[in-house]
Protein backbone atom coordinates (compact mmCIF):
# COMPACT_ATOMS: atom_id res chain seq x y z
CA UNK A 1 0.00 0.00 0.00
CA UNK A 2 1.58 3.17 -0.61
CA UNK A 3 2.48 5.86 1.76
CA UNK A 4 -0.37 8.56 0.64
CA UNK A 5 -2.60 6.16 1.30
CA UNK A 6 -1.58 5.05 4.98
CA UNK A 7 -1.55 9.20 5.19
CA UNK A 8 -4.90 9.61 3.83
CA UNK A 9 -6.89 6.65 5.85
CA UNK A 10 -5.21 8.20 8.96
CA UNK A 11 -6.60 11.95 8.09
CA UNK A 12 -9.93 10.90 7.24
CA UNK A 13 -10.07 9.01 10.86
CA UNK A 14 -8.40 11.95 12.74
CA UNK A 15 -11.13 14.07 10.93
CA UNK A 16 -13.94 11.40 12.51
CA UNK A 17 -12.69 11.83 15.82
CA UNK A 18 -12.37 15.52 16.18
CA UNK A 19 -15.71 15.36 14.78
CA UNK A 20 -17.41 13.48 17.46
CA UNK A 21 -15.60 15.02 20.59
CA UNK A 22 -16.42 18.30 19.08
CA UNK A 23 -20.16 17.32 19.25
CA UNK A 24 -19.59 15.72 22.25
CA UNK A 25 -18.12 19.19 24.04
CA UNK A 26 -20.92 21.40 22.19
CA UNK A 27 -23.78 19.31 24.13
CA UNK A 28 -22.14 19.97 27.40
CA UNK A 29 -21.82 23.63 26.89
CA UNK A 30 -25.35 23.67 25.64
CA UNK A 31 -26.33 22.10 29.12
CA UNK A 32 -24.08 24.03 31.26
CA UNK A 33 -25.23 27.31 29.28
CA UNK A 34 -29.01 25.99 30.19
CA UNK A 35 -27.97 26.33 33.98
CA UNK A 36 -26.13 29.04 34.01
CA UNK A 37 -29.45 30.63 32.09
CA UNK A 38 -31.87 28.91 35.24
CA UNK A 39 -29.69 30.39 37.86
CA UNK A 40 -29.15 33.91 36.93
CA UNK A 41 -30.28 36.93 39.13
CA UNK A 42 -30.54 40.24 38.72
CA UNK A 43 -28.25 42.29 41.39
CA UNK A 44 -27.09 45.72 42.31
CA UNK A 45 -23.42 46.18 42.79
CA UNK A 46 -20.30 48.29 42.77
CA UNK A 47 -17.46 47.38 40.46
CA UNK A 48 -13.96 47.72 42.39
CA UNK A 49 -11.42 46.50 40.08
CA UNK A 50 -11.29 44.28 36.83
CA UNK A 51 -8.53 42.33 35.92
CA UNK A 52 -7.31 39.00 33.56
CA UNK A 53 -5.11 37.26 36.06
CA UNK A 54 -4.03 33.54 36.28
CA UNK A 55 -7.02 31.55 38.38
CA UNK A 56 -4.81 30.54 41.42
CA UNK A 57 -3.88 34.17 42.25
CA UNK A 58 -7.16 35.51 41.71
CA UNK A 59 -7.82 34.62 46.17
CA UNK A 60 -10.73 32.53 45.30
CA UNK A 61 -11.54 30.33 48.28
CA UNK A 62 -10.29 26.67 48.23
CA UNK A 63 -13.76 24.65 47.58
CA UNK A 64 -14.09 27.00 44.59
CA UNK A 65 -10.20 26.04 43.20
CA UNK A 66 -10.74 22.63 43.99
CA UNK A 67 -13.73 22.31 41.51
CA UNK A 68 -11.64 24.06 38.93
CA UNK A 69 -9.88 21.49 36.39
CA UNK A 70 -6.30 21.41 37.21
CA UNK A 71 -5.23 22.87 32.96
CA UNK A 72 -7.43 26.07 33.77
CA UNK A 73 -5.50 26.91 37.15
CA UNK A 74 -2.82 28.65 35.61
CA UNK A 75 -4.42 30.14 32.80
CA UNK A 76 -5.18 34.07 32.99
CA UNK A 77 -9.00 34.71 33.47
CA UNK A 78 -11.31 37.54 33.73
CA UNK A 79 -12.14 38.56 36.98
CA UNK A 80 -14.26 41.49 38.55
CA UNK A 81 -13.76 42.63 42.31
CA UNK A 82 -17.26 43.74 43.08
CA UNK A 83 -18.71 44.70 46.59
CA UNK A 84 -22.08 43.24 47.05
CA UNK A 85 -24.34 44.85 49.93
CA UNK A 86 -21.21 44.78 53.02
CA UNK A 87 -19.47 41.58 51.32
CA UNK A 88 -16.05 42.44 48.91
CA UNK A 89 -16.47 39.19 46.43
CA UNK A 90 -13.98 38.48 43.91
CA UNK A 91 -16.18 36.86 40.75
CA UNK A 92 -15.14 35.55 37.14
CA UNK A 93 -16.25 37.85 34.22
CA UNK A 94 -17.63 36.08 31.01
CA UNK A 95 -15.06 37.30 28.41
CA UNK A 96 -17.91 38.90 26.09
CA UNK A 97 -19.09 41.02 29.29
CA UNK A 98 -15.53 41.95 30.76
CA UNK A 99 -14.57 44.50 27.99
CA UNK A 100 -18.24 46.53 28.83
CA UNK A 101 -17.59 46.08 33.04
CA UNK A 102 -17.00 49.70 33.94
CA UNK A 103 -14.80 50.19 36.85
CA UNK A 104 -15.90 52.20 40.10
CA UNK A 105 -19.50 52.13 38.87
CA UNK A 106 -22.58 50.67 40.63
CA UNK A 107 -24.28 48.66 38.05
CA UNK A 108 -27.28 46.27 37.89
CA UNK A 109 -25.28 43.13 36.94
CA UNK A 110 -26.38 39.26 36.12
CA UNK A 111 -25.08 36.75 38.31
CA UNK A 112 -24.84 33.22 38.18
CA UNK A 113 -23.27 31.99 41.43
CA UNK A 114 -20.11 33.48 41.21
CA UNK A 115 -19.90 34.08 37.57
CA UNK A 116 -20.77 37.71 35.76
CA UNK A 117 -23.04 37.04 32.76
CA UNK A 118 -24.54 40.66 31.81
CA UNK A 119 -24.70 43.81 32.78
CA UNK A 120 -28.18 44.99 32.84
CA UNK A 121 -27.67 49.21 33.36
CA UNK A 122 -25.26 51.21 34.34
CA UNK A 123 -25.98 53.91 37.40
CA UNK A 124 -25.46 57.67 36.27
CA UNK A 125 -26.23 56.61 32.09
CA UNK A 126 -24.31 54.01 30.20
CA UNK A 127 -20.30 54.39 30.43
CA UNK A 128 -18.42 54.74 27.96
CA UNK A 129 -16.64 51.76 26.69
CA UNK A 130 -13.25 52.49 24.96
CA UNK A 131 -13.28 50.66 21.71
CA UNK A 132 -9.98 48.37 21.08
CA UNK A 133 -7.56 49.78 18.51
CA UNK A 134 -6.96 47.44 15.29
CA UNK A 135 -2.62 46.79 14.69
CA UNK A 136 -2.80 49.07 11.58
CA UNK A 137 -4.73 51.60 13.88
CA UNK A 138 -1.79 51.07 16.80
CA UNK A 139 1.15 50.79 14.06
CA UNK A 140 -0.11 54.14 12.81
CA UNK A 141 -0.09 55.94 15.65
CA UNK A 142 2.98 55.40 16.88
CA UNK A 143 4.43 56.11 13.56
CA UNK A 144 2.44 59.98 13.77
CA UNK A 145 4.26 60.16 17.19
CA UNK A 146 7.36 59.21 16.21
CA UNK A 147 7.21 61.90 13.21
CA UNK A 148 6.04 64.30 15.64
CA UNK A 149 8.93 63.54 18.28
CA UNK A 150 11.03 63.99 14.84
CA UNK A 151 9.78 67.38 13.84
CA UNK A 152 10.18 68.77 17.14
CA UNK A 153 13.73 67.90 17.55
CA UNK A 154 14.52 69.44 14.18
CA UNK A 155 12.93 72.38 15.06
CA UNK A 156 14.60 73.00 18.38
CA UNK A 157 17.47 72.27 16.81
CA UNK A 158 17.37 75.03 13.65
CA UNK A 159 16.48 77.38 16.79
CA UNK A 160 19.40 76.37 18.39
CA UNK A 161 21.65 76.89 15.63
CA UNK A 162 19.50 80.33 14.90
CA UNK A 163 20.23 81.83 18.44
CA UNK A 164 24.13 81.03 18.24
CA UNK A 165 25.00 82.98 14.82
Amino acid sequence: MPVWAIVLIVLAAATVVLVIVGNRLRKKQAVQQDQIEAAKQVVSMLIIDKKKMKFRDAGFQQSVMDQVPKYLRGRKMPVVKVKIGPRIMTMLCDPDVYDTVPVKAQVKAEISGIYLTGIKSVRGGKAEIPKKKSLSGRLSAKLKKAEKTVRDQSRDTADAKKKNR
